[in-house]
């Protein structure tokens, strides 16, 4: 038997963007107290920038950690199901406990999903064999086993063609790991294979610059517009393709850092909300829908052609709510997103290249120094300040 729902505004997904909105929604209009419900199965929370550090050695699994019922705004209902299917013409979606829930206005902030199965193979010898991925809580401590491991031979680092979380978190663990071989006389008798499916280091030329640079000075071998597809642990090879050629590639490996492809979840990628790639067809500017006006997208599900990181979301976040509460009152959207994102950029231990950018590439800098340049300082940011200001702050509403 179905039960029925109602909620005035609901959003799908309680990670970063769901939680940043619904205490936005609540602060900035407080008559929407008891009518905002957040729906997502998952009781447990983490901080994922920081998964980088933890791969590295630096940081501590249970310090990205928080249950996810400490930090539901108090007011916001939580309906801890799974959205199944969306019926936007009926202001109705329904959950995999056969729930209705209908809504005057809906968010969905439902994130990406990780594509594990796109790489054959790579599901059954993941955190063995040398294979590791910062892109799991089962799996992040499993790279810093890796690294300590390491005695020498090929270490390779893969960056898939797909959108995929923070640009640049695939590099950031290999500079890590590159530091670690050092401290421990390793490095030289360690090859270092950077293979990424994209065209470059960073799209951003400013930063990709000072990038290039690290790679010259760490000596490490990069290979673009290439893709993982196939791993074999027991025999500890790995099948490149190169997506101009077709041509494939095996590459024996000692350690193996395994970005893997990632998408629309498949929920949303088979609604009517989603464009032909699958992701949320928003406004890139209003953040509203193409098609329903009733409906907005923040944070990684959504199409926006940003990179998709916890300080795009940051941006996003007020921008959804401030529209969302014109639009009950019929007021002209005028809040809009440039498309800033940021990509603190780890390239060793206590050294880091903060990227702040835009909609066009142009660097959109918060601090008054030359930020495409290495610095310890901005190593602290990330570790120490950012965390504070994601629970304390970001979470909460208030930055």
């Amino acid at each position: 038997m179905s039960e029925s729902k109602f909620s005035k505004v609901v959003i799908v997904g309680a990670g970063s963007a769901g939680i940043s909105i619904a205490s936005r929604l609540i602060r900035s209009a407080p008559y929407l107290k008891e009518n905002v419900m957040l729906i997502d199965p998952s009781e447990d929370h983490y901080y994922q920038p920081l998964w980088t550090l933890v791969g590295g050695g630096q940081s501590k699994l249970k310090d990205t950690h928080r249950k996810q019922e400490t930090l539901i705004p108090e007011g916001v209902q939580w309906l801890k199901e799974s959205v199944t299917t969306f019926f936007p013409d009926d202001n109705m979606l329904t959950t995999d406990q056969n729930t209705q829930v209908n809504y005057d206005y809906l968010v969905v902030a439902a994130g990406l999903e990780i594509k594990w199965d796109a790489v054959k193979g790579l599901k059954e010898t993941m955190g063995k064999n040398g294979v590791c991925s910062n892109y799991s809580s089962e799996f992040v401590e499993s790279t810093w086993e890796n690294i300590q491991n390491f005695k020498g031979g090929t270490a390779i680092f893969t960056q898939p063609s797909t959108p995929i979380k923070c640009g640049g978190a695939p590099q950031k663990i290999m500079y890590l790991a590159d530091d670690y071989f050092n401290k421990v006389d390793v490095r030289s008798k360690a090859n270092i294979h950077f293979i990424s499916g994209i065209e470059s280091i960073f799209a951003v030329p400013t930063y990709a610059r000072t990038l290039n640079q690290v790679i010259d000075r760490k000596g490490i071998e990069t290979t673009y517009m290439t893709d993982l597809v196939e791993i074999d642990g027991e025999n500890k090879f790995a099948v490149f393709e190169n997506l101009e050629t077709n041509e494939r590639t095996t590459i024996n490996y000692d350690m193996i850092h395994v970005t893997p492809p990632m998408g629309a979840p498949s929920f949303i990628a088979a609604s009517p909300l989603a464009d032909a790639a699958g992701w949320v067809d928003v406004d890139a500017y209003t953040l509203q829908h193409k098609t329903f006006d009733n409906i907005f997208s923040a944070g990684d599900v959504s199409n926006l052609p940003t990179s998709k990181t916890g300080a795009a979301i940051r941006k996003q976040a007020p921008v959804v709510a401030e529209n969302l509460i014109a639009a009950m009152h019929g007021r002209e959207l005028k809040t809009k997103y440039d498309g800033y994102t940021s990509c603190p950029l780890v390239t060793g231990v206590n050294r880091l290249v903060m990227a702040e950018f835009d909609y066009d590439k142009a660097p959109q800098e918060s601090f008054p120094i030359d930020q495409s340049k290495e610095r310890a300082s901005m190593y602290f940011v990330k570790k120490g300040l950012l965390p504070i200001m994601y629970w304390n702050g970001m979470l909460k509403g208030t930055m």
